[in-house]
């Protein structure tokens, strides 16, 4: 027991050292961290010797959107895109077997819209995933020589979103573009949830690593995705992840495998996405994302292991050194050691959970639903693992996919 005591107590100990250091990171990363915004292009405009390489003959852009039973959503999706600013795009809807309004919705639209199609998918392919399914058959109507992905639950709080994206990418001479969302949260379980999730996701995907074309690091969200549609054939399009439930991360992998230009931007301003809104579909959603994303039971058990130890143990440890020393437990005072330095590892936690929520959109207040949150994540993280078992599958959007991991 004394051994388990050392043991936990170091281990916190070191817990506690890497909460400091994330304040030391949060401060770095603030300062360096470039933030894409509506002015962007003014902001350029202001340098000596910039062009505005829009002004003269922009790209065509082709708005794809993928919708399976969207009808509370689709029509703020489709209208704060018209509003965009940009001179030359045109948007098109994949209605992807919808069962709701979502076609009637999108149709009314197009009737007073030109810029609108609307195409309706009948049935699904052997062997394809249908948000891919859908995808590809936009794609393949679209006139566009860049191609924008993006999702139904997705809406632009900017009308320049298309316009600094397009800059942004012929800026850095992108191939794949992807502009990472803010996170709409408005009920209870989203505020739990989505804060602990996408720090999972960062941990794994940090934008320097995946914008550094010498590391293997390859992310992309598929809520905003502004891609070469030259790049687009290159990789085989959607045909060559159609079996993917996170076919963003493959076509990711994809563009960086093939040494093309991968960059992802955080953003200010421009759009917003409500991912999920109770507790069953944050569960659902994020265990099909973190099983789409890592793939491996290695990298599942890796991610459940530091969320384990990194958030979770500090309560652990802090409860059972306290509680230990309190009803005066031998040895004592190794039990107060032990739970005062669980203690101080709680208040690091918290500290660092003071400036990182706001980065993210989620409520300040909320931070004490951190271990709430941390245990619905260890969930979906081992919901996930069994999806890798043999004959195993995946539901998403009432489609039932067959696994063929092994």
């Amino acid at each position: 027991m004394t051994l388990l005591t050392i043991i936990l107590t170091v281990l916190t100990a070191g817990v506690l050292c890497i909460w400091l250091g994330r304040h030391v990171m949060i401060s770095r990363q603030s300062k360096r961290t470039f933030l894409l915004t509506e002015d962007y292009i003014e902001k350029k405009a202001d340098n000596p010797g910039s062009k505005n390489i829009l002004e003269k003959s922009p790209p065509r852009i082709s708005v794809i959107i993928a919708a399976k039973d969207e009808q509370d959503c689709i029509e703020r999706c489709v209208r704060t895109m018209l509003m965009q600013d940009y001179p030359n795009f045109e948007i098109i809807v994949a209605n992807d077997r919808s069962t709701d309004r979502t076609a009637q919705i999108v149709q009314e639209i197009a009737d007073e819209d030109n810029r609108v199609r609307l195409i309706n998918i009948k049935s699904l392919p052997e062997g394809w995933c249908g948000k891919n399914n859908a995808m590809q058959t936009a794609v393949l109507q679209s006139s566009g020589e860049w191609i924008c992905m993006t999702d139904a639950d997705c809406w632009q709080q900017s009308t320049r979103t298309l316009s600094v994206a397009m800059a942004y990418a012929l800026d850095t001479n992108a191939d794949l573009l992807s502009i990472l969302p803010n996170l709409e949260m408005k009920s209870f379980w989203e505020n739990v949830v989505q804060p602990v999730a996408g720090g999972i996701m960062m941990i794994w995907f940090l934008p320097d690593k995946v914008n550094n074309p010498q590391k293997k690091n390859a992310y992309a969200n598929g809520a905003f995705m502004l891609m070469k549609r030259s790049a687009y054939d290159a990789i085989g399009g959607h045909q060559a992840v159609r079996d993917k439930v996170n076919e963003d991360m493959h076509i990711a992998a994809k563009i960086k495998s093939m040494g093309l230009n991968l960059r992802i931007v955080q953003n200010k301003g421009l759009y917003f996405v409500r991912m999920y809104s109770s507790l069953k579909q944050c569960l659902q959603g994020w265990s099909r994302i973190f099983f789409g994303t890592f793939c491996t039971f290695r990298r599942l058990l890796a991610s459940l292991l530091l969320l384990t130890t990194m958030s979770l143990l500090p309560y652990i440890v802090a409860i059972i050194g306290l509680a230990g020393w309190a009803v005066a437990a031998e040895p004592k005072t190794l039990f107060l050691i032990m739970g005062l330095t669980g203690l101080a590892a709680v208040i690091a936690q918290m500290t660092v959970l003071l400036r990182y929520y706001p980065l993210v959109n989620a409520k300040r207040s909320m931070i004490w639903t951190y271990p709430l949150g941390c245990l619905i994540c260890f969930i979906a993280l081992v919901s996930a693992m069994f999806k890798l078992r043999p004959g195993a599958k995946i539901t998403w959007r009432n489609t039932t996919y067959a696994q063929n991991k092994t």
